[in-house]
């Protein structure tokens, strides 16, 4: 069977591979994959920043936003032939540590952990693959092939869990406008959850032109392509999606008292200038609070399942913007104007 594979650490070491069909001891779960979503991390991955290949392999399979549909399992499982599923990503440490012990390995404590397609572990960028029931994330089928934004979802869905429970931290809080950065897939699906809560979203992106606005537009949010916009907008909740150093100092400081500061994106190293001091006054005077996620755990991926369950079909679909043949999946890396979210259709 195809599928694309890489030698993690060696750039221009991607290609498609004929390789086995994947071992039952890869779990019980056979899938057909319909599609792979692409994001940053594997771009990362292809040009030898990071990624590690399972033990006695040399080679890696890429690729850890999935979807597909269940074409053999074991008898007295809980999927049937046609179910349509996502894996989750993420496997706990072997120790493991006391996050992973809970069940929570999106928090893991020792680094143990490995990942599908990034860290130790083959991905799912593969014509079938397997997978342990346990991290099978059952689909709705009314959601077709949006069904391959759950993983991204449920980044999302970790970043709401985390703020609410944040805000939690005394009775009388009630938030009620959200400033989200960045209008990729991430920043689009938190405007989502925000509107789904009924916050007043601002969604803040460098794009005056192409989908990104009108997406904006017709969730009912206001879109903003200049930080000027929002010198004076103190939202309660900012959602920060661009890793972009100049646009994480514009946002820290600028939440209304008590705000929550959520740092969802991963950029370069480029510097940024702001006044440390000031920040800290400005947080300690105002009780705010900064943090960071990533990944999600099983509770986070149920989470997403029920938010794009919830979302306009329609909508959802226009994240979806450009479909690639896994023959051609090269082109799924490139960036071009009005990309947002960027499939390989192993169907095409």
């Amino acid at each position: 069977m195809r599928a694309i594979t890489l030698i993690p650490g060696v750039p221009h070491s991607a290609r498609l591979d004929d390789i086995p069909e994947p071992p039952e001891s890869q779990g019980s779960v056979l899938v057909q994959t319909i599609a792979l979503g692409v994001c940053g991390t594997d771009r990362e991955i292809v040009a030898g920043a990071f990624g590690e290949a399972p033990p006695n392999s040399e080679r890696l399979v890429l690729g850890h936003e999935s979807y597909g549909e269940v074409i053999a399992v074991p008898p007295g499982s809980r999927f049937a032939e046609g179910d349509r599923i996502v894996g989750i990503v993420r496997r706990p440490d072997p120790v493991p540590c006391p996050a992973c012990a809970a069940g929570e390995w999106d928090m893991c404590r020792n680094g143990g952990y490995t990942e599908r397609g990034i860290k130790g572990l083959h991905g799912f960028g593969a014509e079938r693959f397997r997978i342990e029931p346990s991290y099978a994330i059952k689909v709705d089928p009314a959601l077709g092939d949006v069904g391959v934004l759950l993983e991204p979802a449920s980044v999302v869905a970790k970043a709401w869990d985390h703020i609410e429970r944040i805000g939690r931290r005394f009775h009388s809080w009630e938030p009620r406008r959200l400033l989200i950065t960045g209008a990729g897939p991430i920043g689009l699906l938190a405007a989502l959850m925000g509107m789904q809560r009924n916050y007043e979203v601002h969604v803040l992106d460098r794009n005056t032109d192409g989908p990104k606005p009108g997406l904006v537009h017709d969730l009912g949010a206001e879109y903003h392509d200049s930080a000027l916009d929002l010198i004076e907008l103190e939202s309660d909740v900012v959602i920060e999606c661009t890793g972009a150093p100049s646009v994480i100092a514009n946002v820290l400081g600028r939440s209304a008292p008590s705000g929550i500061v959520c740092l969802a994106g991963i950029g370069g190293s480029h510097e940024a200038n702001f006044d440390i001091g000031q920040l800290n006054r400005t947080m300690v005077l105002n009780n705010d609070v900064v943090f960071g996620s990533v990944n999600a755990n099983r509770r986070h991926y149920e989470l997403a399942a029920a938010a794009l369950g919830q979302a306009d079909r329609a909508w959802l679909d226009r994240l979806i913007s450009r479909r690639v043949p896994l023959s051609n999946w090269p082109e799924a890396l490139e960036h071009r104007p009005g990309d947002i979210k960027v499939i390989v259709d192993f169907r095409l």
